[in-house]
Parts: C-alpha cells; sequence; structure tokens
C-alpha cells in the first residue's frame, strides 16, 4: 500500500514557475513508477509527465516537453515536477501516481495508487 500526499500548487501568472512535490509513504517506493497527471475542469484526467523507479528514465506529453521536468528522490520516498513558462491552459488539478512494476506509463489504468491533487492555477 502507498500513500501519496501532493503539494507546491497555487496561482503564479503566465511564464511563471512552480514547483510540485509528492512525498510518498511506505518502504518500497522506490520499486515504483510514478507519474504526474492533470484534470481540468469538465475535462477527462490527462498525462503528464513519468519516470521510472530508478529514474533514468522520464517521459512526457507533448504539450509540456521542454517546460515541465521530472525527478525523484528515492531516499526522500519523493516525485517532483518542475514547472516552468507556465500557461493559463496549464491550469487544471494535478495530480501524482504510483504504478507497479517500476516501468513508467502514460495511462490513468496502469497506475496503482493516486493522491488527492494539488491545484495550479495560472493567470494570463
Amino acid at each position: 500500500q502507498v500513500q501519496l500526499v501532493e503539494s507546491g500548487g497555487g496561482l503564479v501568472q503566465a511564464g511563471g514557475s512552480l514547483g510540485l512535490s509528492c512525498a510518498a509513504s511506505g518502504r518500497t517506493f522506490s520499486s515504483y513508477a510514478m507519474g504526474w497527471f492533470r484534470q481540468a475542469p469538465g475535462k477527462e484526467r490527462d498525462f503528464v509527465a513519468a519516470i521510472s523507479w530508478s529514474g533514468a528514465n522520464t517521459y512526457y506529453a507533448d504539450s509540456v516537453k521542454g517546460r515541465f521536468t521530472i525527478s525523484r528522490d528515492n531516499a526522500e520516498n519523493t516525485v517532483y515536477l518542475q514547472m516552468n513558462s507556465l500557461k493559463p491552459e496549464d491550469t487544471a488539478v494535478y495530480y501524482c501516481a504510483a504504478r507497479s512494476p517500476g516501468l513508467a506509463a502514460t495511462m490513468t489504468g496502469r497506475y496503482d495508487y493516486w493522491g488527492q491533487g494539488t491545484q495550479v492555477t495560472v493567470s494570463s
């Protein structure tokens, strides 16, 4: 069982930066792949970024490639999402998710555990 708690959301102006964190409970965090997803009002939950258990492999949605960076610290049981050059269309609730085995995936159905989400609002 893994419990995930996101933090770091907030309000930022377009062009600004924001960093999200996701703290995981449990001793097996390093065996899980981690992902970030987002959901805007009235829309489906979409893939943002994912990272393999070791951090060696990362994947990004085309819409955030070059602007967002996913990373993890297995010693701290934490995964991060650094978001730069934010746009109003990045506004959403951001969720982190964990899956085992530790191969990164882009589909929501492949993830076993989810956090409760953190709101990110980008003003124009």
